[in-house]
């Protein structure tokens, strides 16, 4: 016997005798849960009222609150309404590794993504319990279908219990397992406690008492690594204080009260019934109060006896004196999955769909085969039996008087009657990654493509199933829709290329299979013309519709190795003279590549131009931009937050523009169709690594026209938007699910409007805002460059401007902390130089304070300079000295500076590098000569060491002052 004494915290329901009682006993009435019920069960609103937890369930003003007079059915009452941008409307699929679990007939719960799903099955509506930042990772539920708790791993992870009747959260453990996060969780069977286990390297177990206001855990214990991870647990229903958790290679008995939390681990091996044991999966408390049960993978039930102490007890609650394997019963062949006790009944699940029952000698009572489903994930039967008029009419006694649903490992939901012989399929979900969506161009249709081959049509305003067709041993990667919506063109993982009737989902010619690698993205042309893809291996394939026979197919035309980087996007566009299409791809090698079609012949891809986009970021999608002007542009996002806005035809860089900064950059991006009674207002959809978010355009830097919701934190894998613009789905890769979002632009718009108009959201983002220190100094150096444009020395009357000439931008900027390139530079200029070129044919020559800020903060880094970014550079360019410090060599750092990037000239170096260290004729020393190139040296092996470290090259050289990044999260 372990024990962890660390916790001296004394549970309330301590009787006299210092014995365990009978549930009802041991149930408080001070208890801020109230009184129990006499069954000792919680929550029961047919029985009395529901109990009460403490703040949310407090009664305030005089009116009870929504917890304490919630009911049964209440969930589903009322019409939902949202005062967000963004609002989660429905979800398609489930994480089939969690179980899923029977409310109430045609009821289920389960988890999507860091969603709990409340799914009326019969009613065809949804409810969702929202407020993990993480993909929740375990949850359990109260014997009476009153409670949830739901816990994520992650940073920052959460456990929270959620009222299921009103589906408010009652309570929120915010520190519960900090850096590792809950791998398993599990309730009282009075509903009053939670066992909590970390998913750390050394598992920590804790037992909360949720009921109370306290953040701490009542008591807790560190399970040494030898034990396994211990990945499930689960209460002895006839005692609180006991519990038992298990891994694969051991059981664990805990017992906790007044001495903390105590634990044994009985050992089971081969050698202890001469008999392979194989892994455990799950444990459970016998009814019998005596013993408890665990399955394996060999499929068999291991018996553990427990053994009590004899004579007067010395412990409270009858400590247990010791456990260990009384029996190793062989109950098949087939590896065990679930196991659990059900009123008289030991209940078994397996990895060939069988459902077995058992009694409490574990001698078989009744098997319910469902061997065309999958390994048995979960097991969950209904709170209440069943209407008599709805009992099958077989004649058979049940083994039990209640229905239940199976939940399967390859994402199966199965509802079982009372008898165990009528099973209705439920849910049949995506076994593997959901990649690929796309939503049909004129009507509610989305199609959902996964990693496992399963195709699905759905319509999501219902919503419900239209068609399906599995493609066996292939995955599909990406969708689209044709602007017709006739054909959708799927590719898949092993490189080939189905082109589908939109309706039947049948193939309307050969199969194509002219790419090396998985197809990553593909699209049809406007008029339905041309159909492009591109592969992993950095190509893009043109195939092109032709007439044969008097019938409509499609032909391979040509293809090309455009890119030696991935690619991030091809798009379709029109050509701005005519009608006919033009093609362009961008890759991470930083190039805009155009094709042109028109010459482009069999087997022959032209390219018509190419263009380097971006000098040191990675472009990461792209869209054409809605026409605001005359001027047509491409917009691009890229790795540091910005977004750049091109002259469709020169390629020109127009623009660049601070993007949400939400965490990560953004993946891809959607312009939103204008709606009927807006047309001339445009918006952007967009998702990040995690997020999905919308954007006002036209875009201007300000950060209050963004918002951006988590929506898949495992990551998001797909974005598609409705032919309405109402509603913006998202797909999440490995968590399987799909989210459907509702667009509220009123809300929006109502949030940028409160940010502040014109140049109030840019004051904003400066250091100190308008009336700050940092908002002085820029004024001050404004200033200072008109003085310095008429001449520092000159006696004659100054005219005061508020402008300054385009060519001292740089310096400016500089000298307010943001060191742009040259190629930056050029941008900056060019980008104020024809703001107004298109409208009046004229050039711009100078710039105003308020538009300087704008240029300052949109072209600025987005979350400034800092040292992780320096010693990376020191990482790929430096050595390792004889302290194990990253350096670079005096010699080697003058030379790269002179030779590689935007070098630099010699006499231009030392310039640079006497203004740095103080040594320049205007602004310190001057008692060497820099023009003379042996006084140039002589200074920098004075002030420059031979060994340069990251440290000494940001602090001595160039006299920053960088403080470490911090993590940037964004909830």
């Amino acid at each position: 016997m372990r024990m962890d004494s660390s916790s001296d915290v004394t549970p309330k329901e301590m009787s006299p005798d210092g014995q365990m009682h009978q549930e009802a006993a041991i149930l408080p009435q001070q208890d801020s849960m109230a009184a129990a019920q006499e069954d000792g069960a919680l929550g029961d609103a047919a029985a009395g009222a529901p109990q009460r937890a403490p703040e949310e369930l407090e009664e305030s003003g005089g009116a009870p609150s929504r917890v304490w007079g919630a009911q049964p059915g209440l969930l589903f009452e009322g019409e939902k309404q949202s005062c967000h941008p963004l609002s989660l409307s429905w979800a398609l699929g489930y994480n089939s590794s969690l179980a899923v679990h029977s409310m109430e007939d045609g009821v289920l719960l389960y988890i999507s993504a860091h969603t709990v799903v409340v799914h009326d099955i019969l009613g065809n509506r949804q409810y969702h319990l929202q407020g993990h930042v993480n993909a929740i990772s375990c949850l359990c539920v109260s014997e009476d279908r009153r409670w949830v708790a739901t816990a994520d791993r992650g940073p920052d992870p959460l456990v929270i219990v959620w009222d299921a009747f009103s589906g408010i959260p009652v309570h929120t453990i915010f520190d519960s397992h900090t850096g590792s996060g809950v791998c398993a969780i599990a309730i009282s069977q009075d509903a009053k406690y939670l066992v909590t286990i970390s998913a750390g390297m050394v598992q920590r177990v804790c037992v909360w008492r949720w009921t109370c206001p306290s953040e701490s855990p009542m008591c807790e214990a560190e399970l040494s690594p030898e034990f396994g991870f211990q990945d499930f647990v689960i209460f002895n229903p006839q005692n609180p204080y006991e519990f038992v958790s298990n891994s694969k290679t051991q059981v664990i008995f805990y017992l906790w009260g007044d001495a903390g939390l105590q634990y044994s681990t009985p050992p089971l091996t081969k050698q202890t019934f001469g008999s392979a044991v194989g892994h455990f999966t799950q444990s459970a408390f016998h009814f019998n109060a005596t013993q408890a049960l665990t399955g394996t993978s060999a499929g068999k039930v291991a018996v553990w006896g427990v053994e009590r102490e004899r004579g007067p007890a010395k412990e409270p609650r009858g400590r247990l004196h010791g456990m260990k394997a009384t029996k190793l019963v062989p109950m098949q062949e087939e590896s065990l999955t679930v196991l659990m006790v059900l009123e008289s009944c030991v209940v078994t699940g397996d990895v060939r769909g069988q459902v077995k029952f058992y009694d409490g000698h574990l001698r078989l009572l009744a098997c319910c085969d469902h061997s065309s489903m999958g390994p048995i994930r979960s097991i969950s039967f209904s709170k209440a039996p069943p209407d008599p008029h709805g009992a099958s009419s077989t004649g058979s006694q049940p083994v039990t008087a209640r229905n239940f649903i199976l939940s399967t490992s390859d994402a199966t939901v199965l509802h079982v009657a009372t008898d165990g012989t009528d099973f209705e399929k439920v849910m049949e979900e995506a076994k593997k990654a959901v990649m690929a969506i796309a939503c049909h161009p004129r009507q509610a249709q989305l199609a959902v493509g996964s990693h496992c081959g399963l195709l699905k049509v759905w319509d999501y305003q219902q919503p419900q199933l239209l068609m399906s067709r599995i493609f066996s041993r292939v995955g599909i990667q990406c969708l689209s829709y044709d602007p017709a919506g006739s054909f959708l063109a799927a590719g898949f993982t092993d490189g080939s290329v189905h082109v589908l009737d939109a309706i039947s989902l049948m193939s309307c010619c050969e199969v194509f299979k002219f790419s090396r690698g998985p197809i990553t993205h593909i699209h049809f042309s406007h008029n339905s013309e041309y159909l492009a893809t591109a592969d992993e291996k950095c190509a893009v394939t043109v195939y092109k519709r032709i007439l044969q026979n008097k019938q409509m197919c499609w032909e391979h035309l040509a293809g090309l190795h455009s890119h030696y980087k991935p690619i991030r996007s091809i798009l379709f566009g029109v050509q701005l003279d005519d009608s006919e299409p033009r093609l362009l791809s961008l890759g991470e090698d930083r190039q805009l590549v155009e094709y042109d079609l028109s010459s482009s012949s069999k087997d022959q891809l032209v390219v018509l131009h190419r263009h380097r986009v971006e000098q040191a970021a990675v472009p990461l999608c792209l869209a054409w931009y809605p026409q605001f002007s005359t001027e047509s542009f491409i917009l691009t996002a890229n790795s540091c937050y910005k977004m750049k806005l091109y002259n469709a035809t020169t390629k020109m860089c127009r623009k660049t523009l601070l993007g949400p900064t939400y965490g990560s950059p953004l993946e891809k991006m959607q312009i939103l169709p204008a709606s009927a009674t807006h047309p001339q207002k445009h918006y952007l959809a967009y998702i990040t690594k995690d997020k999905v978010g919308l954007q006002i355009l036209p875009i201007d830097g300000n950060p209050h026209k963004s918002s951006a919701f988590i929506c898949h934190p495992d990551g998001v894998s797909d974005l598609a938007v409705s032919y309405d613009g109402h509603y913006i789905f998202t797909a999440g890769g490995n968590d399987r699910t799909v989210l459907k979002w509702k667009v509220n632009l009123n809300a929006l718009e109502a949030a940028a409007s409160l940010g502040g108009e014109d140049l109030v959201p840019f004051y904003r983002l400066l250091e100190g805002g308008q009336d700050g220190e940092f908002f002085r100094e820029l004024e001050d150096y404004f200033y200072y460059v008109q003085l310095r444009s008429h001449g520092i020395d000159t006696l004659e009357t100054r005219q005061v401007s508020v402008h300054i000439p385009l060519e001292e931008i740089p310096s400016v900027m500089r000298a307010m902390g943001f060191y742009p390139s040259e190629e930056e530079i050029e941008e900056m200029i060019n980008e104020v130089k024809f703001s107004e070129y298109v409208d009046t044919g004229e050039q711009v020559t100078k710039i105003n304070l308020g538009d300087f800020i704008k240029l300052y903060i949109n072209h600025r880094p987005a979350f400034g300079l800092s040292m992780k970014t320096i010693r990376r550079a020191f990482q790929v360019l430096g050595y390792d000295n004889e302290n194990g410090d990253k350096v670079i060599d005096r010699g080697d750092l003058l030379s790269l500076l002179q030779s590689r990037g935007e070098h630099m000239m010699e006499d231009e170096l030392a310039l640079c590098l006497t203004a740095l260290l103080g040594r320049h004729p205007t602004g310190g020393r001057s008692d060497l000569d820099i023009r003379d190139p042996s006084g140039a040296a002589v200074m920098m092996e004075e002030e420059i060491p031979e060994e340069i470290t990251a440290e000494r090259f940001t602090a001595g050289i160039l006299g920053l002052s960088i403080a470490e990044p911090e993590n940037r999260r964004v909830k």
